[in-house]
Formats: C-alpha cells, structure tokens, sequence
C-alpha cells in the first residue's frame, strides 16, 4: 500500500511522467516496426534528449520506449514476413502466415494483447522484486562493489554470440575507453592526449548512441529498401472471450520463459521468444497447426517479449548489472541523471524510483491506447522512401548528441564509436561486451583502488570480504559454465559440419 502510495504522489509531484510514459511507448512502437531500429536504437536515439529533463520522465521514457519497441517489432514481422526487431523474427511464423489467410487484423491484435499479458506480468515482478534484491546488497563495501562488477563482466561470456575470443576482445576495448581521463585516486589525467574535453571520460551515452544509432544507420545505408505493405490492411481486431481462453496457456509460457530469460544475462528477448515458441507448441492440443497461422504461435512469443522488458530490468536496477542491450542503454539515462543502479538506488533516490515505478504501469495503459491508434501512422511512416528515413533519423541523432553540451567534439566521439561499431559488425564482433566494458569498467577500478588504499594494499581483502568472495564464485562458476559450454557447442557443430 505504501508503494502504491507513493507512485500516486511521484505522479503528481511530476505529471511528466505521464507524458513521457505516452510519448516513449508511441516512440517505441514507431521505432520496433522500423525494421532494423532495436529497442536499443529506438531508446539510444532518445537518450540525449533525457539531458535537462526531470530524471523520474527521463527513465519512465526510457522504459516505456523498450515495451513500445517489444509490440512494434510484431507489426512488420506479421504484415511484411520481416521482423522489426529480433524478438519479433518467432512472431513471423505463425503472423505471417495469418496474414496470408486474411486474419492480419487478427494476428495484429493478438500481439497486442499478448504483449500486454507479458508485461502486466513482467510489471508485477518488477515491483516485487527489484527492491528486495536492492536491500540484500545494502551491506556492500568496497570489495563487494569490485565482486559485484567482475560478476558483471563475466556475463561477457555469454554475449559473445558465438564466439568467446571475440566476446573478451570486445570487452576489453570497453575496458580500455573506460580508462579514459582522470584517475579515480590520484588524479593523474590518462590517455587524455592534451585534450581539455577528455579529462572527464568518454561519457557512455556516446558509446551507445554511436554503437547503437549510428552502426545501424551505416548497415541499412548498405541495405535495400524494406517491403511496403497497404494500410488497409492494418485494422486491429483484439481477440474475444473464446480466443482469450485458447491462448491462456501459451500466455503462461511466455511469461514463464519471458521471466527466467529476463533474470539471465546475456539471456534476452530473441532467446526466449523461441524457446517460448517451441514449448507453447510442447504443450497445445493443436501442435500440427503451428507454422501454419497459429494463434498460439503469436501469443507465445509476444507474451514472453512482453514480460522481457520488464523482468530484464530486475538486476539492472537491483545490482546495477545490465544483461541486454537495451537494459544497457537504460542503465545509461540513470547515470547521465547521477544515479547509479544498484543497492542504494531505493534509498537515495526513492521518489525517483516510485516515479518510475508508476511510468512502468502507465505504460501499460498507453500500450493499449495507442495500439490501436498510432497503428496506420506507423504503417503510413514505415512506406516512406528508407533513405529519406534514415537520412532523418541521423540528423535527429547528430542534433540530440550535440545538444547534451553544445559541443561539436561529442558528435565527432559518437560518429568515431558508430564506425568502431560498424567495424565490430563487419568483424563479427558482439557490441554488449564492450557496452559492459565501458559502463562497469570504472565501478570495478574505482572500487578495487579504494579497497587496496583501505587494506594497505592486502589483495587478500578481496577474498575475506565474505559479499566479495560470494560473487567472485559465483562469476568464476557463471564463466566455467560459458566456457564449457561454448566448447561443447563447437564440438557439436564440428561433428554436425556446421558452423557455431
């Protein structure tokens, strides 16, 4: 009650909030059904318009832009076979295939509907357990603040898309931005190269949008144009009390999934959309029916991408580590407000996070307002030309880095990280390494040189803080386990001739 309480006064206090619930989930829709623009891109390209607004409307338009993007991404996959997000690509299945019988409309509000359940779900999680996570965590010094960090990183592992070389090298070059400018103890400038602009750091708001924004913009640059639909076929009809019914059961797995996905690093909505697909046809009476216009096989995948959005914020927000990309990208419009995820995040920011809290379940109802009505503008937006589309979207990005500190310097860093970006794509090489890197680099650093000043220089107070020595189990164990996995899926593909 006290918790309810309080979001209802964090509304009034800020009514931005509601706006900003609104304007960020109508963003992320647009942005999802936008085949190519992520939830990440799609929150990346808002995250400099967050500087010099009210921190509670900056989050809650962060988040709602990620739920936004988890339904938009359905819209393309069902209408034109070709996923607006990767969370959407299980959708494609069974939406397409609804379109092709003539239930577009159908499949439509299925999404809807579903995405909806998941997130209601996934909201519910949220509130109940970020901040007990949060209170555990209240009794970290030093030493369990370096623990917490290398548990951070050693997630690492299991975003390396195939390949743990490439994974290590990608966090270490985020390792190594994160040195950049002045030492946390001794004040020493490094690898500032004279640069007045480069004593504070390398701001990890540039990274994400140049790695972010500005990579996908050069990869679509180098792609032809995507499939236009007709609009008249984007009439959403929500499914009824029979239907409802029916797709109960996939619903329930997806959210499961949609959870357990959400709480693992590296884990996200691609994942667990299809596990959640596969499993929703394990268990349906009508399993042949799958792949042939399933409702099922939309309300499965949708579901989980739904609750993804939410749960995947739960060890963001409670211990300050990002597991996903868009997760990431939220963690940065906290810290450009001076908060820091984490165990004292409900304690020095309390009316902040019951604003966000509240952003979190108005959200839900702008999902379903807006769904219904933004559908044929974003039909009418996705049929223009793609380069006078994405020629906007650059200028709108160039525009909002260089109106953080009016400083031209920023938009040369963040257009130099979309070409290292753009590069690391060419190369194969994941981009979250290297947004974990740079955003968990300096906690790790700062930390472990406080601790080392507090212990005369004893590494062994590392191993006798018991919180310490917990989590660095615990990653030693979650990087034994990426590691022998990551063999075993080489063996089994070289035994198969594939490639892993």
């Amino acid at each position: 009650m006290n918790e309810l309480l309080g979001m209802f006064q964090a509304v009034a206090k800020t009514p931005m909030i509601i706006v900003a619930a609104f304007v960020g989930t109508a963003w992320g829709i647009i942005g999802g059904a936008m085949p190519g623009i992520s939830p990440s891109i799609a929150m990346a390209l808002l995250l400099p318009f967050t500087y010099g607004a009210d921190p509670a409307a900056a989050v809650v338009l962060l988040a709602s832009t990620y739920l936004g993007a988890e339904y938009g991404g359905s819209i393309p996959a069902i209408l034109i076979r070709t996923p607006g997000t990767n969370s959407a690509a299980a959708t494609v299945l069974d939406g397409y295939a609804m379109k092709e019988q003539g239930k577009a409309g159908e499949a439509l509000g299925i999404s809807l509907y579903s995405t909806l359940v998941g997130a209601v779900f996934g909201v519910l999680m949220l509130l109940t357990l970020t901040q007990p996570l949060a209170q555990v965590a209240l009794a970290f010094q030093p030493q369990s603040y370096v623990g917490l960090g290398i548990l951070g990183l050693s997630v690492i592992a299991s975003c390396s898309e195939g390949s743990l070389i490439k994974g290590l090298m990608a966090g270490v070059v985020g390792l190594m931005i994160a040195t950049v400018g002045t030492d946390p103890v001794t004040g020493v400038n490094r690898f500032t190269f004279d640069h007045p602009d480069l004593l504070s750091g390398i701001p990890p708001i540039l990274v994400m949008v140049g790695v972010y924004a500005i990579t996908n913009l050069l990869e679509q640059a180098s792609t032809p144009a995507w499939v236009q639909t007709n609009s008249n076929e984007a009439r959403l009809q929500m499914p009824g009390p029979l239907m409802r019914a029916r797709l109960r059961l996939s619903q329930t797995i997806g959210c499961i999934i949609g959870f357990i996905e959400g709480l693992t690093p590296g884990g996200g909505g691609a994942i667990s959309a299809f596990i959640s697909y596969n499993e929703a046809r394990r268990w349906s009476k009508n399993p042949e029916e799958f792949g042939k216009g399933s409702p099922e096989g939309v309300a499965a995948p949708e579901a989980s991408n739904g609750a993804v959005s939410a749960t995947s914020l739960i060890p963001m927000l409670g211990l300050g580590i990002p597991g996903s990309n868009s997760a990431a990208v939220l963690l940065g419009g906290f810290l450009i407000h001076g908060m820091t995820p984490g165990p004292l995040l409900f304690t020095k920011h309390a009316d902040i996070m019951s604003g966000f809290y509240a952003g979190k379940v108005i959200s839900l109802v702008a999902l379903l307002v807006l769904g219904y009505l933004i559908l044929r503008p974003c039909i009418w937006l996705v049929n223009r030309p793609k380069h006078y589309l994405m020629s906007f979207i650059l200028a709108l990005v160039l525009s909002g880095v260089y109106a953080i500190q009016g400083s031209l310097f920023h938009v040369g860093v963040a257009i130099g990280f979309g070409v290292l970006g753009y590069a690391f794509k060419i190369l194969a090489m994941p981009l979250l390494p290297m947004i974990l890197g740079v955003v968990l680099g300096f906690m790790v650093e700062s930390n472990y040189r406080r601790a080392l000043v507090l212990s005369d220089g004893d590494h062994m107070t590392f191993i006798e803080e018991p919180i310490c020595a917990v989590l660095l189990v615990i990653a030693a164990a979650f990087l034994a386990y990426s590691i022998i996995s990551h063999f075993r899926d080489a063996a089994k593909a070289k035994q198969t001739g594939t490639t892993p």
